[in-house]
């Protein structure tokens, strides 16, 4: 019952705009979250037809339960295992099963299909035919990509080598797996493996995480002993491999509004044997990049609440007429979240990510950010990957299901011009590799202020040139 009650609730909260049903089923602590988050999925997927069921037999007005409710239980008992429950609701659906069978019947002859799955809606069939292979981050704080295959051959997995193409990871079943072409920390099994009850997991060796997701941290690649800010850093999984990447040495300063998700991020991070990090209960945006404790830091990662729309559970077809307004302010949330990260005044790289699929969270809110910010330029990132940026910014990246073979992401990084643009910066040695640390933020400054540097060097030789000529005519009336 609780099951149903929790998957429910969550639905009703996706419906408010409350948050992304992968953050929402996280920030749950029930306690099979697996289930939960399967059952909100696949809930979400049939909801048009589990709508036009529920409608059709009038179980609302007969039972007197909720919509989403109703929903989640006739999922379970038409499409799933069973209704999972006992008492009275179990009573309930098996009172009205046959009205509800013969519902689903009747819509399957109308749509001329024999299937389940051929009800869903186009988008959703073009993402369920994608199955995203199981990837899993060895976390080398603690042990070696080497010692992991080693141990999972010794429990009868067979190692496969690195995959050469992205091809290679759809030919995985059973118990092989491979190296990712792309990131050699991740391993690649097939799509129904399981890792939640193995000891690599439970003890922190291992990190489920898709490999879209590991690419900002991958490629922000910050410095061992480096001092880096995790903007919106729960649940966690990006903050512990910047950890792996900085080897524990140096500051990673974590920050995450919501307290529960933070406390749930903080026990992630122990299991994962992380001890440089700082973690924060704060809104990034109330940071103020001028503290001293900021002074050192060069790296930033934000990775702002977004649509969730390249998650592959939620049935979104990625229509960015759909649910505007939300789209608008989610857009100018990550936009004022990436301006502010580029007012630390040390700053040399940030990397922007969101896991949506939307270009208004993506590509337009990095070109209003740096029409705002003309300091900073885009990195072409890993010119090898097979998915880019929507044109003109194809310096970025996005990934998807059918491309990569992952959940719906973009990624793009922003870094400071290395440009001289003020007297103070002529001092910097050319080869000096953090050149770019001195430079300016603002673009305006930069105008304002460089004429007046012009000046101030030009003014000197001025008056000079005229003390020389002075001087000339001194020494002519003394001769004659």
């Amino acid at each position: 019952m609780a099951l149903y009650m929790k998957a429910a609730e969550i639905l009703d909260k996706v419906e408010q705009k409350k948050g992304a049903v992968k953050t929402l089923v996280y920030d749950s602590k029930f306690q099979n979250i697996k289930q939960l988050f399967a059952l909100v999925c696949e809930t979400q997927k049939y909801s048009s037809v589990l709508q036009e069921i529920i409608e059709s037999t009038r179980l609302l007005k007969e039972t007197k339960l909720r919509l989403n409710l109703a929903k989640v239980l006739v999922y379970d008992l038409l499409f799933g295992r069973g209704v999972k429950c006992g008492g009275s609701w179990k009573a309930m659906m098996a009172k009205h099963r046959s009205r509800l069978q013969a519902a689903l019947a009747r819509i399957k002859v109308k749509q001329k299909v024999s299937r389940n799955e051929d009800l869903l809606p186009p988008s959703v069939q073009n993402k369920k035919a994608h199955n995203i292979p199981r990837y899993v981050r060895v976390n080398t704080l603690k042990t070696t990509v080497e010692d992991v295959i080693d141990y999972l051959k010794r429990e009868g997995y067979s190692y496969q080598g690195t995959a050469r193409r992205i091809e290679d990871l759809c030919q995985l079943s059973g118990k092989m797996f491979v190296g990712d072409l792309h990131l050699r920390d991740l391993l690649v099994f097939s799509a129904k493996m399981d890792f939640h009850n193995h000891y690599l997991y439970k003890a922190g060796h291992l990190i489920l995480q898709d490999k879209a997701s590991c690419l900002p941290a991958y490629l922000l690649d910050p410095p061992v002993g480096g001092h880096v800010i995790d903007a919106c850093a729960a649940p966690g999984n990006k903050t512990s491999h910047l950890a792996a990447i900085m080897k524990n040495k140096g500051k990673l300063f974590a920050f995450d509004l919501d307290a529960k998700r933070l406390s749930t991020m903080s026990t992630l991070l122990l299991r994962a044997g992380v001890t440089c990090h700082q973690l924060a209960n704060q809104d990034f945006l109330k940071v103020d990049p001028l503290a001293p404790e900021y002074k050192e830091v060069k790296h930033i990662l934000l990775d702002p609440s977004c649509s969730g729309s390249g998650m592959v559970c939620l049935s979104d077809g990625g229509s960015e007429e759909q649910d505007g307004e939300r789209l608008q302010a989610l857009a100018a949330f990550q936009l004022r979240c990436l301006n502010h990260a580029l007012q630390f005044p040390q700053l040399q790289r940030v990397v922007y990510s969101t896991c949506s699929i939307h270009s208004q969270e993506n590509e337009e809110v990095v070109s209003a950010c740096l029409e705002k910010n003309p300091g900073f330029r885009l990195v072409h990132l890993f010119p090898e990957w097979p998915e880019r940026g929507h044109v003109p910014l194809t310096q970025c990246l996005r990934a998807s299901t059918t491309e990569t073979l992952t959940h719906g992401f973009f990624v793009a990084m922003l870094e400071r011009q290395t440009t001289p643009s003020s007297g103070e910066s002529l001092n910097i040695a050319p080869s000096a590799m953090d050149l770019d640390t001195s430079a300016p933020t603002g673009g305006e400054e930069q105008q304002t202020q460089r004429p007046s540097s012009e000046i101030s060097v030009e003014q000197p030789q001025h008056f000079t040139t005229k003390k020389k000529k002075r001087n000339r005519k001194k020494h002519r009336k003394q001769e004659s």
